[in-house]
């Protein structure tokens, strides 16, 4: 894996991260947990450039957010859909996912987890974070959707891209 600066990451991120997916993936060398999300986005805000991402609590992915500073999302590419999918279905408390997938961790001089799979991995740096909140929706048709009957609201991380890593 080589660093790179974000400003040469030439991918449309909204296409990326709808069609491709990426993984969500916190903690350190000793436990960590990947999660797959297809719900986010890139921006900036507060003079850097950030990530947004959504977890919800009942996630053990969660848990990793909340201990960590850090957190990193990576991109394996739509033909590695069924790591994909596989991490969006079954939780880590359940099976050892590296395992089961044949992902290979690779740590950041930081000590985050990414995947030599990985095309493309950004390391954050949460900055914010806040739950969705019912009340806050200003079409509340939105929160009916996707929470009445699916579980605990999502929290929302904003994250400082501190570096960009792609697959050397």
């Amino acid at each position: 894996m080589r660093q790179i600066s974000f400003g040469q990451v030439n991918d449309h991120m909204v296409d990326v991260i709808s069609k491709e997916w990426m993984l969500i993936t916190a903690g350190n060398k000793e436990k960590f947990n990947t999660m797959t999300a297809n719900w986010g986005g890139v921006g900036y805000i507060w003079h850097q450039p950030v990530v947004f991402v959504f977890v919800r609590p009942e996630r053990y992915t969660y848990e990793f957010m909340e201990t960590n500073d850090y957190f990193t999302i990576s991109f394996l590419g739509e033909e590695n859909k069924d790591i994909h999918k596989l991490c969006g279905s079954k939780s880590g408390r359940d099976i050892n996912k590296v395992k089961e997938t044949g992902l290979i961790p690779v740590f950041t001089n930081l000590g985050n987890v990414t995947f030599k799979q990985a095309r493309l991995t950004l390391e954050c740096r949460k900055l914010y974070t806040d739950m969705i909140k019912e009340g806050n929706f200003a079409d509340p048709s939105l929160f009916n959707k996707w929470y009445s009957d699916h579980g605990h609201p999502h929290k929302m991380y904003v994250a400082e891209i501190v570096h960009a890593f792609t697959k050397d």
